[in-house]
């Protein structure tokens, strides 16, 4: 009999080492090697997914130059959020992994969508649920579809074995940690045994051309488990995320090679599901009659999509010795710099002062467009001087004091107008692709700080 071999993993970044190590070389954390068996004694893989009618021909060399360019048809989704984020729909054969915190609504995303697409066959693999508790939360749904298939099971073979009979042309499994392989005898979730099994699912999509899902746990930093290794193997990594205290999800795209990264989709939890939300501009932005203090509309991007978030600033006395700063939905260190431009370029004492900012409804901002209106909403507090509800901004600042141009200014002016606001700030070298004949709003450019301040206060 041939000798089990055993390897030591990095539970944290899935590097592989032939002896233990206190600390990781790869990810610089310690005590995270873990023995595993990665080879067991079978002596032929002879139950494995594959079929001689379902395997293609070897492919041989070809040239470039005559390789077809036709992209294949994508399968349109009910979900036009989902459709965005991919792409514009599912691509055959791609494998997508989908991470995000436990309760977050990770499972009834995939199954309501699943539960939609009644014109395909669909197989939806839980290894951590029973058909019971499954069904339970269809009815909940209230959608109907006699194409869609359940399977209990953790095993591979069973599965592949299952996946021969139906033929499914969507398959859904939730979670890849729960899987395990015949030909590894590691414990299931271990890095080993992942790799072993998306490395099948790998394979049992490309040669099929059948698209498939994975949801994955993620660990307590907040990435995807084992997501160095699964990273590089999935064709598309998608991100679930949100506040559980809230109820708006953001579906976010990491790694994507049939579409772009920038674009997300925007959700509401409610109590039959997934609500896509078209409008993220009116949830993002507090209905307010007073004018209060503090707070300014910025008008942002993510992706192609154009929204205009509310951003609240509190400056008050600092009671203590050292001031606090604190930021809720944007860069801590990129608040300290533009609290260091306003320092500097226009003479605030905000040395002495507590700074609170937060991005309301729970959303993270990473468009630098923003730091405008994060700027001014800083000043109004530190004023005291409302800013009017009918006034919004869009500009980057430099560390000169600065306003720099951004991209897509149009559309961000197009959003504002649609929304009814009466005025955008923006910035003067942004001049040439805003037309202001174009538009119902008031363009105001501004090349400074001080002159935002003049204008406002």
């Amino acid at each position: 009999m041939s000798k089990i071999k055993t390897a030591f993993f990095c539970q944290q970044c899935g590097y592989e080492s032939a002896k233990w190590s206190g600390r990781c070389p790869s990810c610089g954390q310690w005590n995270t090697f873990v023995e595993e068996k990665i080879q067991k004694d079978i002596p032929l893989r002879n139950s494995s997914w594959k079929q001689p009618e379902l395997s293609p021909a070897a492919d041989n060399i070809v040239n470039l130059s005559e390789v077809s360019s036709t992209e294949d048809e994508r399968l349109i989704t009910g979900d036009a959020e989902l459709n965005r984020v991919l792409g514009g729909g599912i691509v055959p054969g791609s494998l997508v992994l989908v991470g995000g915190e436990p309760g977050i609504g990770k499972s009834t995303l995939f199954l309501q969508n699943a539960l939609q697409l009644s014109q395909i066959t669909t197989l939806y693999i839980s290894g951590e649920e029973s058909a019971q508790q499954i069904k339970m939360r269809a009815d909940r749904l209230k959608i109907q579809n006699d194409q869609f298939f359940l399977l209990t099971e953790t095993s591979t073979q069973t599965i592949f074995q299952e996946i021969k009979k139906l033929r499914p042309q969507l398959v859904i499994v939730d979670s890849i940690q729960t899987l395990q392989s015949p030909f590894i005898e590691a414990a299931p979730g271990s890095i080993s045994q992942i790799r072993e099994t998306t490395a099948e699912m790998q394979r049992f999509a490309k040669e099929t051309h059948t698209p498939v899902f994975l949801i994955g746990h993620i660990t307590k930093d907040g990435a995807i488990a084992g997501i160095e290794i699964l990273e590089h193997m999935v064709d598309t990594v998608l991100q679930f995320e949100g506040d559980q205290h809230y109820a708006y999800r953001i579906l976010r795209t990491i790694k994507n090679r049939f579409g772009s990264t920038s674009e997300l989709g925007i959700y509401e939890m409610t109590g039959y599901g997934l609500r896509q939300v078209t409008n993220p501009s009116e949830i993002l932005i507090s209905q307010r009659e007073d004018q209060l203090s503090g707070v300014a509309i910025a008008a942002t991007m993510e992706g192609m999509r154009p929204m205009l978030v509310e951003v609240q600033a509190l400056v008050t006395q600092s009671v203590y010795g050292t001031p606090q700063r604190t930021a809720t939905g944007f860069d801590l260190r990129r608040l300290q710099l533009l609290l260091a431009v306003l320092e500097k370029r226009g003479g605030f004492h905000f040395g002495v002062k507590d700074v609170f900012l937060n991005i309301a409804g729970g959303i993270r901002v990473e468009d630098p467009a923003i730091d405008l209106a994060v700027l001014c909403a800083l000043l109004s507090s530190y004023e005291d001087t409302a800013i009017g509800s009918k006034i919004c901004f869009a500009g980057e600042v430099g560390l000169s004091g600065e306003i720099r141009a951004v991209n897509r200014i149009e559309q961000r002016i197009a959003e504002a107008e649609k929304l009814g606001f009466d005025k955008i700030f923006i910035s003067r070298y942004n001049k040439q692709g805003a037309h202001s004949g174009k538009f119902n709003i008031e363009v105001a450019p501004v090349g400074r700080v001080d002159e935002v301040y003049q204008q406002l206060f």
